[in-house]
């Protein structure tokens, strides 16, 4: 059974603690340049595994996962 996480907190904990990846802002810049390029092959099989709106929600996700770590 595949767990998709519905809200910001329930991703953070699914990559923080169930995956164990901190959060760092590189490897938050990463995921965010690699979402947006949608001609990146690991970009396009997310979406095609996962969907467009799970896709769309994700990038929301990073981008304020910058956001908070932005502001310290």
């Amino acid at each position: 059974m595949n767990y998709i996480p519905q809200t910001y907190d329930e991703w953070e904990h699914c990559i923080t603690v169930k995956c164990g990846i901190p959060l760092t802002p590189g490897y938050v810049a990463g995921r965010i340049a690699a979402l947006e390029d949608r001609h990146d092959f690991h970009t396009q099989k997310f979406i095609d595994r996962w969907g467009e709106a799970h896709h769309a929600r994700t990038l929301e996700w990073f981008r304020a996962a910058a956001g908070k770590l932005a502001a310290g």
